[in-house]
């Protein structure tokens, strides 16, 4: 995404762009065994409560 782009992004799509991009992050995470299966569901719980996505956490797996 273009900075231009980002900039016009209302608050609620750049926090939930921005939320996706981590999840991913820990998605890659775990399919490289870099973390475990238990590291990865605490992580991504402590991620979705501490950006407030919890509607969104059925959504993204």
């Amino acid at each position: 995404m273009e900075q231009t782009e980002w900039e016009k992004l209302p608050p609620e799509e750049k926090k939930l762009h921005l939320y996706l991009e981590q999840k991913k992050l820990l998605d890659e995470f775990l399919s490289h065994g870099a973390i475990t299966r238990e590291q990865y569901n605490k992580s991504f719980h402590d991620l979705t409560e501490k950006m407030g996505m919890q509607g969104h956490e059925r959504d993204s797996l």
